[in-house]
């Protein structure tokens, strides 16, 4: 059971339309089942849409718009033969002319839930952010999978540190094996910060990089993006953590510009689960 997760970036990338088919034709060869994304934008200033029974909205559901990335990926898979249910969140206004959120696509029905994780609650302010949790499956296994974009460390009070313990508190409600998707902001190089919240979490969870019997490539970003301005290291800050009662068997780093051509500021994880 195939599974990825990118911070797209989207609409910030040079020639995003070309980019979006290069993700499109990915996700083809793959077959993924499930699919995590980050920075998912739509302009402000586009048309809200009318969606089709393919999309599971969430209780207070943020308008979709006609450039909703997540929208026109799922659109070009369906004209190329390969259906996808899918969910969006919103979680804030992005450099001032989009709203920014996290989609879920899946090869199953999502019943998808909405939840404000940090400490900011005002939908323009960037320190926003928003889980997007969807009760799918797996081939025909129930999962309780996550597309999560996490703020920075700040100390133990605030940032990650916060919304992870927000994280916590909410899933301890679901029953099925976990898996936990997306950007944390947070690098495995890190020690006693947010990398090791989440491994020493009462959740049970285990790095899939780590586990996975096979594993190829490691960094998810490697140089200075938005939000690292003055990296000048290898970092792994793009996960994808699941309950340990989950197999992982292989681990790959995608959209590097080696097997894949380069999509975002980050690349792409993928994994294949059992």
């Amino acid at each position: 059971m195939n599974v990825l997760t990118l911070n797209t970036h989207s609409w910030l990338e040079n020639q995003p339309l070309e980019k979006l088919h290069q993700v499109a034709d990915q996700i083809i060869k793959e077959d993924y089942l499930l699919i995590a994304l980050q920075e998912v934008n739509q302009r402000i200033d586009s048309l809200p849409i009318t969606t089709d029974n393919n999309f599971h909205p969430t209780a207070e559901q943020f308008p979709v718009h006609e450039d909703n990335f997540a929208y026109l990926l799922v659109q070009y898979l369906k004209e190329q033969g390969y259906h996808y249910h899918w969910s969006w969140a919103y979680n804030h206004i992005g450099y001032s002319i989009y709203h920014e959120g996290v989609a879920l696509l899946s090869k199953q029905s999502i019943q998808p839930e909405a939840v404000v994780i940090s400490t900011e609650k005002d939908p323009a302010n960037y320190r926003r952010r928003v889980l997007l949790i969807g009760q799918t499956k797996l081939d025909d296994k129930p999962i309780t999978a996550l597309s999560c974009h996490y703020s920075w460390w700040l100390d133990e009070h605030e940032g990650f540190s916060y919304e992870w313990q927000q994280t916590e508190k909410v899933l301890q409600s679901y029953t099925s094996p976990l898996v936990i998707m997306g950007d944390f902001n947070n690098p495995a190089s890190a020690k006693q910060t947010g990398y090791e919240l989440v491994l020493s979490s009462p959740l049970q969870l285990q790095d899939s990089f780590l586990t996975a019997e096979k594993t190829i490539g490691e960094h998810t970003v490697e140089k200075a993006i938005d939000g690292w301005g003055d990296n000048q290291e290898k970092l792994r800050i793009d996960y994808i953590f699941t309950s340990k009662k989950l197999a992982v068997n292989n681990y790959q780093i995608i959209f590097n510009g080696k097997n894949t051509p380069v999509v975002s500021d980050h690349f792409g994880v993928s994994a294949t689960i059992q």
